[in-house]
């Protein structure tokens, strides 16, 4: 068996021109989407402008929340700080620690 022989059995022996072409053609779609995914990868505006759209999504999706959180009015954001402060004493008085503490540097510049 020559050399031409055996790279003939092993790719299929006789194929026919038409199983040759459609190959040909399989090989030349997955190059093409090789390329495309490879300049896609290499887009480096692109993949910027991708993080700063993640960062925006999270940023916007932190502040809903935050709102959603916060008290609609001071007197409601009183109910809620005594209402923790009963359920957790411990946090009551390490908060009015803090605020003495900023108030002391406030009044001391």
């Amino acid at each position: 068996m020559s050399d031409g022989e055996s790279k003939a059995a092993s790719t299929g022996g006789n194929r026919a021109p038409e199983e040759i072409r459609e190959e040909i053609e399989e090989t030349r779609e997955e190059l093409g989407d090789t390329v495309a995914a490879m300049t896609e990868k290499t887009d480096v505006k692109k993949q910027a402008q991708g993080k700063v759209d993640d960062v925006k999504a999270k940023a916007q999706e932190l502040s809903d929340k935050a709102k959603a959180a916060s008290p609609d009015t001071p007197a409601e954001g009183i109910q809620q700080a005594q209402s923790l402060a009963k359920q957790n004493p411990a946090l009551a008085i390490a908060g009015v620690l803090v605020g003495l503490m900023v108030l002391w540097r406030l009044l001391r510049r």
